[in-house]
């Protein structure tokens, strides 16, 4: 029997006392005021936290934030990022994680879309496949894995096919049916 991931998103500066699980700081940057023996983290991938050009485009404006995630998403794509990724995601499948950022508005923050991330695809115990979704959902909340140029959804990690054609100079890109 396959299990959902349980991915929670909490600010560092709330009281994380009774949340139990692998505590991992999604920040690029070590949060202000806070002393690295106070959070007892488990984790800092810094690979994960979107690129510095990306936080400072974002600027936490929530008006901008759908536009955010689908370039955050993109950076995920990324190979080097793509590799920590898969290793949350194994985690994610054996135990609970609390997602940390110091964010003021964690519900607009990268924080909430990788832990949406990590819920979809966390990877089984035996680590060779996706686990199932175990209910329904509406086809929008995938909209961002398609290509907006092809219309395929690349494997996990990867880029499209379209992109990798366009930067040999080949076109060899299908047309979505």
């Amino acid at each position: 029997m396959t299990r959902r991931a349980q991915v929670r998103v909490a600010r560092v500066y709330d009281s994380l006392a009774g949340l139990d699980g692998e505590r991992i700081l999604v920040d690029r940057i070590w949060p202000r005021g806070v002393k690295k023996t106070d959070l007892h983290l488990d984790g800092w991938p810094k690979e994960l936290a979107p690129s510095t050009a990306l936080r400072k485009w974002y600027g936490h404006e929530p008006e901008r934030f759908e536009e955010f995630r689908r370039r955050y998403l993109t950076e995920l794509g990324q190979p080097e990022r793509a590799k920590v990724l898969d290793e949350l995601r194994a985690l994610a499948a054996r135990r609970p994680l609390i997602l940390l950022t110091a964010t003021k508005d964690a519900d607009h923050s990268q924080a909430v879309v990788l832990a949406a991330l990590l819920q979809r695809t966390a990877v089984s115990p035996d680590e060779s496949e996706p686990l199932p979704i175990e209910e329904g959902g509406d086809p929008a909340c995938w909209l961002h894995l398609v290509c907006p140029r092809c219309g395929q959804i690349p494997d996990r990690g990867e880029l499209c096919r379209c992109r990798e054609d366009t930067a040999t100079g080949s076109d060899t890109r299908q047309t979505p049916s």
